[in-house]
């Protein structure tokens, strides 16, 4: 691995394009009122950040960890209709995430979204027949208007070329359908650029200490910045909780006799290594409401996910050895024992569902969204899905013109109004991305690798030229952070000055993968952590 010098941070001021520093972002939210102050940076409030920004509202958003840090960066990575939903007979919700799905994988966002063909192997004394899955699966594609084709039925043999692991015993037919493939934590941080591009002040890493109150309503919070101390507050005229699992914890501040509203799900996931290229993934029935994926995934396997009822801390959710068991155990039933090997395991992750409270399995529970007025007038969202992002912003913000009085209806320009499908930053084709990327390189040094190029363009779209030209100017950056990984030391020093990136996890994790590919060796981190120090 290269070993980093100093390397200064790159174009430190505004006129630059670079971030403003914490201390400046504290005091900007400090001096001013709000008219909306989001607290929570998981996708569901930064989306709601994201829409209110563009309604013309004045809008703030903290979160007491990374944005994305805890349940949006831990999801199964996929933008889908929802095929089960199929078995409850609800048809209507399946047809409004298609459209969401191909709305933000292709016009939305198809930088940081690709197509991914799905396998339903139909064994022998499975929960299913191969008639009942073949005539599903075509349902599912008419809800889409055909427009990944038309779900069928292939052979078995047919199937195997595409996953080589593919267990054939007593495999009687294989159906197919089409969904999106994302990586959650990079089209959430685009949602955040986007949401500041149209005028909105974010800050990470800064936690809720407590409520500000005025004549018994919340308008705004006391927080305190987790990387040096420093204690602030912020004034609004409407509060949002988008805490997502730790919802309740906030109404609590808001009224310490509320009721729970929420009940939470645990969906853990496991990493491994590819032993061979796949080319499709294997959605596999488990019962009849539960099925178990094994998706490619940034060159690894994903494989996930449980849904068990979880009552601890939402900070202490983590994988256990009886969910790698299950997760190992559910997968063997379509993969061959070669690849569930647990030496092949790089990483775990687990993320709680929030879900309306109430009673039953919470794995026929729907995934809707929950909006909630408190006793000081704070609303609280919480539920919904990954793919219905930009919907659920939208949905909290027809809450907020309808409110009692109409506190903010003046100032905000109505959704119907505002364009349906506005692009995330950097969207561009990825292929012509990469393309120029490769002929485009500094006309004395070397040309940049393939698989770096093909990296940078399918996670940042026309945004990996400004990574590239980081590169160029400074030949360290251009360097692999791992030798095994086509990143390269440039993206740590873009997400140092532009991502909002301050810790080592911050980079390693969400910023990029290699964390989760099992690359973020003690060497890496160390360098990590000292470019990240060289902010000025």
């Amino acid at each position: 691995m290269t070993t980093l010098q100093s390397v200064p941070a790159l174009g430190t001021h505004p006129a630059s394009g670079s971030l403003p520093s914490r201390a400046e972002t504290r005091d900007q939210l400090s001096r001013a009122t709000y008219d909306l102050l989001v607290i929570g940076g998981g996708i569901l409030g930064i989306s709601t950040a994201w829409h209110a920004a563009q309604s013309g509202l004045r809008v703030a958003l903290v979160d007491a960890g990374d944005f994305a840090g805890a349940t949006s960066s831990a999801s199964s990575k996929l933008l889908h209709g929802g095929l089960r939903y199929l078995q409850t007979g609800a048809v209507k919700l399946v047809a409004e995430n298609h459209f969401e799905r191909r709305a933000v994988s292709r016009e939305v966002a198809p930088h940081l979204a690709n197509p991914l063909t799905f396998y339903l192997p139909v064994y022998k004394g499975g929960p299913h027949g191969a008639a009942k899955l073949g005539a599903g699966v075509f349902a599912y594609s008419a809800l889409s208007a055909f427009g990944d084709g038309v779900g069928h039925v292939i052979s078995p043999a047919k199937a195997q070329r595409d996953v080589p692991e593919l267990r054939t015993d007593d495999l009687k037919a294989v159906a197919v359908y089409r969904d999106d493939q994302m990586n959650d934590a990079r089209m959430a941080l685009m949602t955040v650029r986007a949401a500041v591009d149209a005028g909105a002040v974010v800050l990470n890493h800064a936690a809720v200490t407590g409520l500000r109150f005025t004549r018994g309503r919340v308008t705004g919070a006391e927080l305190k910045d987790s990387t040096d101390g420093t204690e602030f507050g912020v004034d609004a005229r409407l509060v949002l909780n988008a805490t997502g699992p730790w919802v309740d914890h906030l109404r609590k501040m808001e009224d310490p006799n509320a009721a729970p509203s929420i009940r939470l799900s645990k969906g853990a996931h496991l990493v491994l290594k590819r032993t061979r290229p796949w080319r499709a993934a294997l959605a596999t029935p488990i019962d009849k409401y539960r099925i178990t994926f094994a998706l490619p995934w940034e060159d690894m396997l994903l494989l996930g996910t449980t849904d068990e009822e979880y009552e601890g801390d939402p900070a202490d959710v983590a994988v256990t050895e009886a969910d790698t068991a299950q997760i190992l155990d559910e997968a063997a039933f379509s993969i061959k024992d070669q690849q569930l090997s647990r030496d092949l395991i790089t990483y775990s992750f687990a993320g709680l569902r929030v879900l309306p409270g109430g009673p039953g399995d919470t794995s026929k529970a729907k995934r809707e969204t929950v909006v909630t007025e408190g006793r000081g007038r704070m609303l609280s969202v919480a539920g919904g899905k990954w793919t219905t992002f930009r919907h659920i912003g939208r949905t909290v913000m027809n809450k907020l013109a309808a409110l009692p009085g109409h506190p903010l209806a003046e100032d905000m320009e109505p959704m119907n109004r505002l364009p349906r499908k506005l692009p995330l930053p950097g969207i561009a084709n990825p292929n012509a991305v990469a393309h120029r990327l490769l002929i485009d390189g500094p006309a004395p040094g070397p040309r940049m690798a393939p698989d770096t190029a093909r990296h940078l363009a399918t996670h940042y779209g026309s945004l990996a030229f400004d990574i590239a030209r980081l590169a160029n100017e400074n030949p360290e950056l251009a360097e692999r952070v791992h030798p095994d990984a086509p990143e390269i030391w440039a993206q740590v020093a873009y997400a140092r000055d532009h991502e909002w990136a301050e810790t080592a996890d911050d980079v390693l994790r969400r910023r990029t993968t290699l964390t989760i590919r099992g690359l973020a060796t003690d060497d890496v981190r160390e360098g990590v952590e000292k470019l990240l120090a060289d902010r000025d």
